[in-house]
């Protein structure tokens, strides 16, 4: 069979419903997915691949549930050729994704996997998450091995509690295997996923534990060298896995906490020859909404400091108000200030930046001061709420067993509500 070329965009964790300290990123999520299908136009993309948390929770508000059937929509009217694989994140609900595919599949060449489909007998059918895919003339080109993020119930009877990610590797052996038997000489061979690759960095303040402490962290040789590209989501930094540059987070569409305002947000183009990629590229998504922080390090700065780089900041321009840079303030102080959030909303007068974040360290000698930091609710994840309450209450880290158990517990709490 003669050498094809096939031209696939990888993104993942586009998280539309995701609100930053209250501020709704709809307006941004709008113009990523219009800068998306222009993209997907302009570099003749033959298929787009969606690597999971196409939502932030798995009950989505009803505007990112609209974006979201209008991206399909506009992307089936506007390129009719476009090939688009979407599988479920840990954040979205596999059955909500899962409801609209029929629908899609008698639109044509789009293809959403939310969870592990199911057959017969309650098995998984892996035959169904196998999508093939043309190039631009037409011809099969590539088999892909959509696979979403998986749940202990696809992993197989005590796999949350023994050794998930030997679990996760006996899957993707037995998906690969089905792809092999379908795909003819020369067709590529791509798979996707949602999980914890061994080595991956994370981003501490957006990211959830995806399963119980490090045994579901999947080593880089879960994915074959037979496989032309993986496609991954759920780390929010783009990087490649385990030195593979074929194997790869496209990174979130856009930063999802302060802490991610230095990423730099993209999607991968891979250019596929045969049965290998002859060649990959970032595209940078654009920084729809600034994200500032004062100071700009991640040490707070005393008050009088930071008033002063407040008054030095861009005064407020004629866009819109929702395209205004959003800004975080890291006060160190001294004693008590009642008057803080006068204090900063003063310097902020005229300002372009929009104040949606205060973080206050306390620093002294007295006694009701102390030392410590104040965080905000949404700042924590739940393990550091029980990380704290221990200590409050036996002066100490909790023990390595009970700290297991509490993972294991909030794995199946966070299972049961992505799986409603």
């Amino acid at each position: 069979m003669a050498s094809v070329a096939l031209r696939i965009l990888h993104t993942a964790d586009w998280h539309l419903g995701h609100a930053l300290h209250g501020v709704d990123r709809g307006p941004e999520h709008e113009r990523f997915v219009a800068w998306l299908l222009d993209t997907a136009e302009a570099e003749a993309v033959d298929a787009v691949i969606v690597a999971g948390d196409v939502f932030d929770a798995a009950n989505p508000p009803a505007g990112a549930q609209a974006l979201w059937y209008r991206f399909l929509a506009e992307a089936w009217r506007r390129l009719p050729r476009l090939q688009l694989v979407v599988v479920g994140g840990n954040h979205d609900s596999a059955s909500r994704l899962d409801a609209v595919d029929p629908l899609l599949r008698e639109m044509g060449r789009l293809h959403v996997v939310g969870g592990v489909p199911r057959g017969g007998a309650g098995a998984p059918d892996l035959e169904k998450l196998l999508v093939p895919l043309e190039d631009a003339a037409g011809r099969r080109a590539a088999w892909v091995a959509a696979v979403p993020y998986l749940r202990a119930a696809d992993l197989g009877a005590g796999a949350a509690d023994a050794d998930a990610a030997e679990a996760t590797r006996r899957f993707y052996a037995a998906a690969l295997e089905r792809a092999r038997a379908r795909r003819a000489p020369g067709e590529a061979l791509l798979a996707t996923g949602h999980l914890y690759a061994v080595g991956g960095k994370t981003s501490e303040l957006s990211e959830r534990r995806l399963a119980v402490g490090n045994q579901a962290a999947v080593p880089a040789d879960a994915f074959p060298a037979d496989l032309a590209y993986v496609a991954l989501g759920h780390l929010h930094l783009a990087q490649a896995v385990g030195g593979r540059e074929t194997v790869r987070y496209s990174g979130s569409a856009l930063p999802l906490s302060f802490g991610e305002r230095g990423y730099r947000h993209g999607v991968v183009v891979a250019d596929l020859d045969g049965e290998a990629v002859r060649a990959q590229r970032v595209l940078r998504v654009p920084r729809f909404v600034e994200l500032v922080s004062v100071p700009d390090g991640e040490a707070p700065a005393p008050l009088p400091e930071v008033l002063a780089a407040l008054e030095a900041l861009p005064a407020r321009g004629e866009g819109p108000d929702a395209l205004r840079p959003l800004l975080e303030v890291k006060v160190r102080l001294e004693r008590p200030e009642p008057a803080l959030r006068a204090l900063l909303d003063q310097a902020l007068a005229g300002k372009e930046a929009r104040l949606v974040r205060i973080a206050t360290t306390l620093a002294g000698t007295g006694r009701a001061l102390g030392d410590g930091e104040r965080r905000a609710l949404g700042d924590l994840v739940p393990e550091d709420v029980f990380r704290r309450k221990y200590d409050a209450d036996y002066g100490g880290p909790p023990p390595d067993a009970l700290l297991e158990a509490f993972r294991a517990l909030l794995q199946e709490v966070e299972s049961e509500e992505g799986a409603r």
